[in-house]
């Protein structure tokens, strides 16, 4: 019943995807976005694609910080190598990647997965604040743009009927506040009951794991090499879709505001719970190159070379690093069989 339920989760992520990418795509001229695509300037998508190397690396190294910081080292190669399976598992397995990426540290290194756990969880929050400050960046800079991609692509011209009945955003509210405290009240007084379940326990274990990485980012040694890091990861992303504008002679004139709408758009596609963000990606990204003026047919066909060689390039180099991790841990049983095979025969009686 567990194998039935995650693949049809999975196949029900998989038809959002195919739903998005045909509601991206429906009704635009075929030869149009073809011709786009012909047309790119590919020595520019090499470049924003090195740019990305160095953004992985430079991630990696952040990771490692952390987990240093939580007690729990890790060579700086294992945890590239883990990280890149991970991402690369996210492309299959939506949102997998990071459980799947903290498994390959603990095989290969003997990190807690739950410790590790804990600083992905602490990455991803740092991340969305990251987002909210591009968001916040993008009001200030460009809120004509900001409102009519919200107003027009998202709500698509809705936003009056809901401004005059906010009943049914108020409904749904409520019944999610009292969902909420009704499983806290439900807890609370079942709490001696559940300390001594040994599932509960185990859970508690868990989570005082999952805590202590969390909270490893207050122990960094080196606050402001960790803060430089996160920040030019970002510059990174962002050139990423600002120099991807000189592939395409439609978006080549767009301007650096442009960019900082793309990425800040396209970083929510990416984190939609789907594989590898395609169908959201596509959809954020070309709705809001329409907003700038950029014809439907060229802004789908700027999402699928941009994405498209971004998850080329995850696949590679994701593939290399499972060849290092396989092995790496091949390694570690035949030295660990070799050793057993030297110790001396023990009989018990």
């Amino acid at each position: 019943m567990k194998t039935f339920l995650t693949i049809l989760k999975y196949v029900l992520l998989l038809s959002i995807s195919a739903a998005l990418m045909w509601y991206a795509m429906r009704g635009l001229k075929w030869d149009a976005i073809g011709q786009a695509i012909r047309s790119a300037s590919y020595g520019w998508l090499a470049f924003t694609m090195a740019l990305s190397v160095l953004g992985y690396l430079s991630r990696a190294y952040r990771w490692q910080m952390q987990l240093n910081a939580s007690q729990t080292p890790a060579p700086y190669w294992a945890v590239y190598h883990a990280m890149m399976v991970g991402y690369l598992a996210n492309i299959v397995l939506p949102r997998m990647g990071e459980v799947i990426r903290c498994s390959v540290l603990r095989r290969t290194s003997g990190v807690p997965v739950q410790v590790a756990l804990g600083t992905v969880v602490t990455e991803r929050v740092i991340d969305v604040l990251v987002l909210l400050g591009l968001i916040g960046s993008v009001l200030l800079l460009d809120f004509n743009t900001f409102w009519n991609f919200v107003t027009v692509q998202v709500l698509g011209g809705r936003y009056d009927a809901l401004a005059r009945n906010r009943t049914p955003l108020l409904i749904a509210a409520l019944i999610g506040a009292g969902l909420l405290l009704t499983v806290a009240v439900a807890l609370f007084r079942n709490l001696e009951r559940l300390r001594q379940n040994a599932f509960f326990n185990k859970g508690v274990l868990f989570v005082k794991g999952l805590l202590a990485g969390v909270f490893s980012i207050l122990k960094l040694e080196k606050k402001g090499l960790f803060l430089l890091h996160t920040l030019f990861t970002w510059t990174v992303y962002y050139l990423m879709d600002y120099l991807a504008f000189r592939c395409f002679p439609q978006t080549y004139g767009l301007d650096m505001k442009a960019g900082l709408a793309v990425l800040t758009f396209g970083a929510f596609g990416m984190a939609a719970p789907v594989a590898g963000g395609i169908g959201p990606f596509h959809v954020m990204v070309q709705g809001i190159l329409l907003v700038y003026g950029i014809s439907k047919e060229a802004g789908i066909a700027y999402a699928l070379v941009v994405h498209g060689a971004q998850t080329l390039l995850v696949v590679l180099m994701g593939a290399i690093s499972f060849i290092a991790v396989a092995a790496a841990d091949k390694g570690t049983v035949a030295a660990e069989a070799e050793a057993l095979a030297h110790e001396p025969l023990t009989t018990e009686l």
